[in-house]
């Protein structure tokens, strides 16, 4: 290869507090290449990225951008280097619309609505083109197919090899191995702020990755047959929803989710399923229609009343909707028990009983975390989704709405919150897994529906489901043609 790298970058280091995210990292991106960058959650794959955009400075080393050696201070500096970076999570400013967010082309987005009003997965678009529309020459994505489906991941894949083609630089950081062998030329794997590996992708399988990755062999849960269905533990009739903008964003659904199942709810996102998990929990008014969780009717009621009946949630935004960043990890795992009796006498919390209670659910769910009164903001994304399932399955639910549960996270933190979901079904909980990746609702569910522009387009059996069936139902096409 000749020429100067696009990127070179020489013993970096930085810290946070007691934890080391990058120990004398050296790094090489090349013209013309899509390389991955891979890692456990806390690895140190978004500090080093971000240093790379300017967000965060270094403790120590070099960095060099096509031969020049630079210093930068931030991202408008990156930016006039020709850096882009697509985040895990979102720089878009909310109050402004998606045109002043500087989006041109054939996204479909609405280009007049407010950010605020977007679904997680239509900013994640606007973000991808954003970096794309200002031409930047070495480009950065973080996670970038984590709310794409199939084809929209494939239509991704396709514009980044032809960046590639014409001489940019690509990193691509991703914990989806089929992903990574599917669309890079070279992978970089990361454990512990340190390079354990560099592999050309021709050159290695999913499993040395994944096994490079966490320093041992991955296994799959093994999901046991499901007994009889137990009663009917949630049930959805007939709900209507409207979303932020007053339109209809969910239309005459009806469901039931049977303890000791998992019902898998599939669908690109921005078709309901947001609408449709915050009407369950009490965090939006059902227009019409009627839902029950055992022998409770509870449309329309308060949050506070959902949660005493035992509903817990795993929301799909954990940075704005599932947890307060400025708030240590103690605050945020007592944030909907802070009334228990166990943590308070009168007006005064109880130190010990919350430091204990946060400890054991760190150390369960292995959250890294160097204290539990670091405040939230410090943690990887992976960790903070740890956190949230930690909070939710402490108060042993009945039924859990598990709205995207391992949206970015690694090999090694999937497997782990997958054998949960599991183990809540062998213990009769009910659980509602809202997903967009097709291999996770396969490989859990026992039932799959999938949502198109609100409407439950069928319900099927997981052991006759096939991923083309529900390609085409996300895509509107149901048994009997497109829909109108």
């Amino acid at each position: 290869m000749t020429g100067p790298p696009a990127v070179r970058m020489r013993g970096v280091r930085k810290r946070f507090l007691d934890v080391v995210a990058n120990d004398g990292i050296d790094f090489d991106l090349h013209p013309g290449e899509v390389c991955a960058l891979l890692g456990e959650n806390g690895a140190g794959k978004t500090t080093l990225m971000n240093i790379l955009f300017g967000l965060l400075p270094p403790d120590a080393g070099t960095l060099e951008v096509w031969g020049e050696p630079v210093t930068l201070r931030s991202p408008r500096e990156a930016i006039a280097r020709g850096i882009g970076m697509v985040h895990q999570h979102f720089t878009l400013v909310p109050p402004h619309t998606v045109l002043e967010n500087i989006v041109v082309g054939t996204l479909e987005v609405d280009p007049d609505a407010p950010v605020w009003q977007l679904s997680v997965g239509e900013q994640q678009r606007v973000e991808i083109v954003k970096a794309l529309y200002r031409g930047a020459r070495i480009l950065i994505l973080d996670e970038p197919t984590a709310v794409l489906t199939p084809p929209e991941a494939r239509g991704l894949f396709k514009a980044l090899r032809s960046l590639a083609a014409e001489g940019r630089a690509v990193v691509f950081i991703s914990h989806k191995l089929r992903e990574v062998m599917e669309v890079t030329d070279r992978v970089v794997v990361l454990r512990g702020g340190r390079v354990v590996a560099t592999r050309q992708t021709a050159a290695t399988d999913p499993q040395e990755l994944a096994r490079l990755m966490v320093g041992r062999e991955v296994h799959t849960p093994v999901r046991r047959p499901r007994p009889a269905a137990g009663a009917p533990v949630l049930e959805v009739e007939e709900l209507v929803v409207d979303n932020d903008r007053g339109l209809t964003a969910v239309e005459r659904v009806s469901f039931a989710v049977h303890a000791g199942e998992i019902f898998g709810l599939a669908g690109v996102s921005g078709n309901g399923q947001g609408e449709l998990a915050e009407a369950i929990f009490g965090l939006r008014r059902a227009r019409r229609g009627r839902i029950r969780v055992g022998d409770a009717a509870l449309t329309n009621r308060p949050a506070a009343e959902v949660v005493a009946r035992r509903v817990a949630r795993i929301p799909e935004d954990r940075i704005g909707v599932g947890l307060l960043m400025e708030l240590s990890l103690a605050e945020n795992l007592i944030l909907e028990t802070y009334r228990d009796p166990r943590f308070r006498r009168g007006p005064f919390f109880l130190a010990s009983a919350v430091a204990g209670f946060a400890d054991r659910l760190l150390a369960d769910y292995r959250v890294r975390a160097p204290h539990r009164a670091v405040p939230a903001k410090t943690l990887s994304g992976g960790n903070l989704q740890k956190l949230l399932l930690a909070r939710a399955l402490a108060r042993e639910p009945v039924l859990l709405v598990a709205h995207q549960p391992t949206r970015g996270l690694d090999v090694a933190a999937t497997e782990e919150v997958h054998a949960r979901l599991l183990e809540l079904r062998e213990r009769g909980v009910a659980v509602l897994l809202i997903s967009e990746d097709l291999d996770e609702i396969l490989a859990l569910s026992d039932r799959i529906g999938v949502l198109y522009e609100g409407r439950l387009m069928g319900v099927v059996p997981a052991e006759e489901a096939r991923v083309e069936e529900l390609g085409l139902l996300m895509a509107g096409v149901g048994p009997e043609g497109p829909r109108a």
